[in-house]
């Protein structure tokens, strides 16, 4: 439901709300004036039975002790109905609160599913996209392969493997993030596909051809011909 739903179906709820406290309030103003009235009436009861108890009959007194007894019963009646509608009220607006909050509460949870809906479409649009990237790089190794097949005399390009500007441009650490293909050639000390600056081995016999500047410890292209740390060691062999 919109937020604007939720504000709607409560204002409606709470339309009549002044209209009942106001009705509410003004039977309680009554009530007091009600009161006060028998209380000024008890205390003209208590001041005549003062001064004329000593010349009143035994029944007499006891009718007039009756009259004060009816006023405070009387008055205390007011009280319990002031009483009742003071609960009332509280009953009342605790009643649109406690709805006021239950519809908070749905709308926030609305809320939260829509933006754990919008994380997981962000999530998908990621995935996608990791997706759109490992094709460009299984199309890129599939031309490399290619390439080689044509020319298996020629020396690897001085520029490295064919590797995309989107490809370039990421961190390392990002592109070994990604999927990969399985079917995707490997290159490097590390076993992992083509990305970043790459540089190729000038011995032409080397099992692994091309690295990664990083796994080599190479900032920029040496100068001259480059040889791997392997084919080095081996060469130190022979």
């Amino acid at each position: 439901m919109a937020k604007g739903m939720y504000l709607e179906h409560y204002l409606d709820s709470i339309e009549g709300l002044p209209c009942e406290l106001q009705r509410n309030f003004s039977l309680m103003e009554d009530l007091d004036k009600r009161t006060e009235a028998k209380k000024a009436e008890i205390s003209e009861l208590a001041s005549e039975y003062i001064e004329k108890v000593k010349n009143l009959a035994s029944e007499e007194r006891v009718q007039h002790l009756k009259k004060i007894d009816s006023a405070y019963n009387k008055c205390k009646e007011f009280s319990d109905d002031k009483v009742q509608l003071a609960m009332q009220i509280y009953e009342m607006v605790d009643k649109h609160i406690r709805r006021l909050d239950a519809e908070l509460a749905r709308f926030e949870n609305d809320l939260q599913e829509k933006l754990d809906s919008g994380s997981q479409d962000s999530s998908d649009e990621k995935q996608s996209r990791n997706k759109n990237m490992k094709d460009k790089r299984g199309s890129h190794a599939r031309d490399k392969k290619a390439s080689d097949q044509d020319s298996p005399k020629q020396k690897k390009m001085k520029n490295g493997p064919n590797i995309s500007e989107s490809l370039l441009a990421m961190h390392p650490s990002d592109v070994l993030d990604m999927p990969v293909d399985p079917n995707e050639p490997t290159y490097c000390l590390c076993s992992q596909v083509s990305y970043g600056e790459m540089i190729g081995c000038d011995n032409s016999d080397c099992p692994i051809e091309w690295f990664h500047f990083a796994c080599v410890g190479l900032a920029t292209k040496p100068k001259g011909k480059w040889y791997c740390p392997r084919c080095t060691q081996d060469m130190k062999k022979k």
